[in-house]
């Protein structure tokens, strides 16, 4: 029997297959209907009910207060580079003490800081060192030249093309915002130490076309929404229930499942547990000898998004078509650091983990 099909891909990412087997026998005749729940109002009472419980099954995930909304929006999370700005930032802007950080240590977080200062003043801080072989680690929060009061301090815990994980939260005491895309639902957070919280779906909560926005509703009152598309008023969507319009539904049908297999396999804790699992075993493989070197520094590496590059880089292409072979897809690097990279979100079982660092031991003995 082959060897099942397992994706490695950064995003749009895998979804597990339990997931895509449940959409596939509802796709023609939901909950009975008839129809697809791609055909139906998102305003009737199957859909309205199925949202409702899709946001109580990831309040209960993520411990999940009535002090903070649950926002269900469009686009991905690049959408948010420019709403949060807009409602936090951009009324400030006439006043050149005021500002915001960002912590930038990779790719990601660095187009979140570029595009929030299209609206106001923002202090950008380089959080990422590089040695003289090209390896990456996180500076020190206390060596971070952060703003006296800034309006708000953003931040990437986790970056999925280089690879870095932050462990521990910045040191600020004004309003957090976090981008939790590449690692929301994968390791257990206190919700109460953030004021915004936003993911975009494609990675550990659904297809692309969704972003879950956690705002503290006490956040609202240092918001202005007077020059903001009324699409994107944080407010407004918590008052009307994400809906507006018309959402994202079939990816909003598609994350309610999601919720729901991951209250099956034990919740977050049990995912983070995985998490260090799976990437324990990879990281091992890696570091075996030279043949194959993840950049980054250990205190520092990532769970969900590793990325490692052959000791000889004209190996690539057959690295990569072997791989292929062997189906295991979705492992070439990203553009702007080359190598490969295996992503391990929640999807992925510790099975696929395995075959992979099967496959690459059994490659480099050949090529060794």
């Amino acid at each position: 029997m082959s060897q099942p099909t397992y994706n490695f891909c950064a995003g749009p990412a895998a979804l597990p297959k339990a997931v895509l087997e449940q959409a596939q026998k509802e796709l023609l005749d939901w909950q009975g209907l008839g129809v697809s729940v791609m055909e139906i109002s998102h305003r009737s009472a199957e859909y309205q009910t199925m949202a409702n419980k899709a946001e109580a099954n990831f309040r209960q995930l993520m411990n999940i207060g009535d002090d903070h909304a649950v926002l269900f929006m469009h686009g991905g999370a690049s959408l948010q580079f420019s709403n949060i700005p807009m409602a936090l930032l951009q009324h400030h802007s006439a006043d050149s003490n005021l500002q915001a950080d960002y912590l930038c240590n990779g790719i990601w977080s660095s187009k979140a800081a570029k595009e929030a200062a299209r609206f106001g003043k923002v202090n950008e801080i380089d959080m990422v060192e590089i040695d003289q072989q090209g390896n990456r680690s996180l500076v020190d929060w206390s060596k971070c030249q952060t703003s006296t009061n800034p309006i708000y301090t953003h931040y990437t815990p986790n970056e999925t093309i280089e690879g870095l994980r932050f462990e521990s939260l910045p040191q600020t005491s004004t309003p957090l915002v976090v981008d939790l895309s590449s690692c929301i639902l994968s390791e257990q957070i206190n919700v109460n130490d953030f004021d915004l919280i936003y993911a975009g779906a494609q990675k550990n909560i659904g297809p692309a076309g969704m972003t879950i926005v956690i705002v503290k509703r006490s956040l609202f009152e240092k918001m202005n929404f007077d020059k903001t598309p009324n699409i994107f008023n944080y407010q407004e969507q918590a008052k009307q229930g994400s809906m507006i319009n018309t959402p994202a539904t079939y990816t909003w049908y598609l994350a309610s499942l999601v919720f729901e297999w991951l209250i099956e396999q034990g919740g977050v804790k049990q995912m983070e547990k995985f998490g260090i699992e799976k990437s324990g075993l990879l990281y091992r493989c890696i570091d075996e000898d030279g043949f194959y070197h993840n950049p980054v520094a250990i205190k520092d590496r990532s769970r969900m998004n590793i990325p490692f590059i052959l000791k000889d880089e004209e190996l690539n292409d057959k690295f990569l078509q072997q791989a292929k072979q062997a189906n295991l897809v979705g492992l070439k690097g990203h553009r702007s650091v080359g190598g490969m990279r295996a992503s391990l979100y929640n999807s992925m079982p510790v099975e696929g983990v395995e075959a992979l660092t099967h496959f690459m031991r059994e490659f480099k003995s050949e090529n060794g």
